[in-house]
């Protein structure tokens, strides 16, 4: 099994970077009405990133918090057993904002699909984006990220692994086959 690195730490750095400006374009002026949504675990530290930028590149522009999906999913007998995480909103609420998702990797579109769901229960936003790392293909779903660090097709038999400093104490994208 062999892993091939496909984005290393200043490529992951750039492509957050551009997708914060590319949040701020979509937005315009409300940029203060923003809220950036982190799923667990390594989307939490991709939106804190993105929020750093964002705040360094217009002062006030929204909040960060993190949606934990996990009861939320319609696969859980197929995936491994993980504990919730807590699910944190911003003190100013989610409802009349722009809400974007961040998450590592967009795949099949589950995640996505049980994180709009989840949003149902903590309020009614103007509108939800999605922003992802990297997008693999393979959907099952009709989910498509609105910003997206990095396309990278990959075959069924392959596996993305998304390790970020914060997490796993360092700093690369592979794909292994």
């Amino acid at each position: 099994m062999t892993a091939r690195v496909v984005l290393q730490p200043a490529d992951i750095t750039r492509a957050l970077t551009r997708i914060s400006h590319e949040i701020l374009e979509s937005v315009g002026s409300s940029a203060s009405e923003l809220v950036i949504l982190g799923i667990p675990t390594r989307g939490v530290v991709l939106a804190q990133r993105i929020a750093a930028i964002l705040e360094s590149i217009e002062p006030g522009s929204g909040t960060v918090g993190s949606l934990d999906v996990t009861m939320y999913r319609d696969d859980l007998s197929a995936q491994p057993t993980r504990p919730p995480s807590p699910t944190q909103i911003p003190a100013g609420g989610i409802d009349g904002k722009t809400v974007v998702l961040v998450d590592d990797v967009l795949f099949s579109g589950r995640t996505i699909r049980a994180a709009l769901d989840a949003i149902g229960d903590h309020g009614r936003p103007r509108a939800v984006r999605l922003a992802v790392l990297v997008d693999r293909g393979h959907r099952e779903l009709p989910i498509r990220a609105d910003f997206v660090g990095k396309n990278l097709p990959t075959s069924l038999d392959e596996r993305i692994a998304v390790r970020l400093d914060e997490t796993d104490g360092r700093e690369e994208v592979t794909i292994t086959r």
